[in-house]
């Protein structure tokens, strides 16, 4: 796939997402998301640091952070969060849909990646019903490995993903069944709601508490 091709996928993602954001009530900004510790607010502030933090302070944050990229991220989420408004937020976001930044040795596919699991933490934490293409989420499936899913913790032993809208399959054993979106999620060590996956493992994989 070109690199012209991923990255218009990245500006359809922040756009999308961005369209999204602007419709949510202030209450929502404060709601719980499938990244633990961490509300709608955080995530925003997470995907957007680097529209808003040149390199040298990037430098500075991870120094600070003893090396440690998750600590690093966390307090940066954590204190943009707090000193800066929802509509900031959500600007930077908007100005920067067509931004060339990647995550390091990721490249396009890097970039497209981090949006789509950072959005689908919101959509689906919130219980919104968004669809992300499923051929978009399928770039992202591609290149998934197991030092992917080895780097973000999760015990696959015994299971077979199998998406029901996508021809895409990862493991083996017991069949988990979702739509492409939710299993992406199930790679990358999040709990869903109870009811999104079928499967004898469902259960192993659910725990998420359902939005008020």
């Amino acid at each position: 796939m070109s690199e012209d091709h991923l990255w218009a996928e990245v500006r359809a993602e922040r756009r999308e997402q961005a369209e999204l954001l602007a419709a949510l009530r202030p209450e929502q900004w404060d709601a719980a998301t499938l990244c633990a510790g961490w509300r709608v607010r955080e995530v925003v502030a997470h995907t957007t640091l680097p529209f808003r933090a040149s390199l040298g302070r990037t430098v500075v944050e991870l120094l600070k952070a003893r090396g440690s990229f998750d600590r690093m991220a966390d307090r940066c989420a954590r204190r943009d969060a707090a000193e800066l408004p929802a509509e900031r937020l959500l600007a930077s976001l908007g100005d920067n849909v067509g931004h060339r930044w990647t995550p390091p040795g990721g490249g396009a596919h890097g970039a497209l990646s981090h949006d789509v699991i950072h959005g689908l933490d919101i959509t689906v934490g919130l219980g919104l019903d968004r669809r992300v293409p499923p051929d978009r989420v399928g770039i992202v499936l591609s290149r998934m490995r197991p030092r992917n899913v080895a780097y973000f913790g999760v015990n696959l032993t015994g299971v077979a993903l199998h998406a029901t809208d996508l021809d895409w399959s990862y493991g083996t054993g017991s069949p988990l069944r979702g739509p492409a979106q939710d299993l992406l999620l199930v790679l990358c060590g999040r709990r869903l709601p109870a009811g999104r996956l079928d499967g004898e493992a469902a259960a192993r994989f659910s725990g998420h508490p359902a939005p008020r």
